[in-house]
C-alpha cells in the first residue's frame, strides 16, 4: 500500500459513520422500532439518490471502458427491470419494519437535514471534478464491514423484521467490495499531483460528513 492509499483509507477508518452514536446504538440493539423506523425512511431518501449521482459521475467520464463499468452501479440500484435492485430492496426492508411502500416513495417525513445532507453529496457530484466524485465514493471501503455487522444486529436484535427484508444488506456486501475496488484505482491513478490527492481527501472527508450530519438529523429527531 502506498502513502497516499493509506491517507484515503485513514479518512473513513477515522470518520466513517460506522463510529456515528446512532449507528452504534443501533448495533447494540437499543433503538426502539420508531427509531429503526425513522432511519429507514430517512436513509431511503439517501438510497434513491444513489443513481442520481452516479449519473453525474458517468457524464463526467471520457471512456467507452469507464462508463460501462459506473454505468453497473447505477443498475444495481435502480435495477434491469421492474422490482429489481437496491432501491426496491430498500423499500423491502421498509415493508419488513412495518413501513408503508407509499409512504416512503412520497418522501413525506424525510427530515430537512437529512435532505440538506443528501443534496450536498448529489450536488459535489454534479459540480466538483470526476476525481473528487469518485473519490467521495471510498467510503465504500468500509462499506462490506458495516453491511456484515448491520446483518448480525438485526438477526439478533430485531427479530421483529422480516429476514428477506435484509436482502438490501446482504447484496450491498460483495457489491460494496467490487465498487470501492474498482473507484480505488481510478482515484489512485488519478490523483499524481500533490494538489489532486489533496482534493481527493477532502472530498472523501466530505462524504463522511455528509453520512453523519444524515445520522446526526436522524439521531436528534429520536431524543
Amino acid at each position: 500500500m502506498n502513502d497516499f492509499e493509506a491517507e484515503l483509507r485513514a479518512v473513513p477508518e477515522r470518520r466513517y459513520h460506522h463510529l456515528h452514536p446512532f449507528n452504534l446504538r443501533m448495533h447494540a440493539g437499543e433503538l426502539s422500532r420508531d427509531e429503526l423506523r425513522s432511519w429507514i425512511l430517512n436513509r431511503f431518501h439517501y438510497q434513491r439518490h444513489i443513481p442520481v449521482k452516479d449519473a453525474f459521475i458517468l457524464a463526467k467520464l471520457t471512456t467507452p471502458e469507464l462508463r460501462r463499468m459506473w454505468v453497473r452501479r447505477i443498475q444495481d440500484h435502480d435495477g434491469t427491470g421492474p422490482r429489481e435492485g437496491g432501491i426496491e430492496r430498500w423499500l423491502r426492508l421498509g415493508e419488513a419494519a412495518g413501513l408503508d411502500r407509499d409512504e416512503l416513495l412520497s418522501g413525506e417525513g424525510v427530515l430537512p437535514g437529512v435532505r440538506l445532507a443528501v443534496d450536498g453529496y448529489v450536488n459535489l457530484c454534479r459540480n466538483g471534478s470526476v476525481l473528487e466524485a469518485v473519490a467521495a465514493s471510498l467510503t465504500e471501503l468500509f462499506a462490506p464491514d458495516l453491511m456484515r455487522t448491520r446483518i448480525a444486529a438485526f438477526e439478533k436484535h430485531y427479530p421483529w423484521i422480516d429476514r428477506e427484508g435484509l436482502r438490501y444488506f446482504q447484496v450491498r456486501v460483495s457489491q460494496g467490495r467490487q465498487d470501492s475496488r474498482e473507484a480505488l484505482g481510478l482515484v489512485l491513478g488519478w490523483a499524481r499531483s500533490r494538489t489532486d490527492r489533496e482534493r481527493a481527501i477532502a472530498a472523501l472527508g466530505y462524504k463522511c460528513d455528509v453520512l453523519w450530519a444524515l445520522l446526526d438529523a436522524v439521531d436528534g429527531a429520536c431524543r
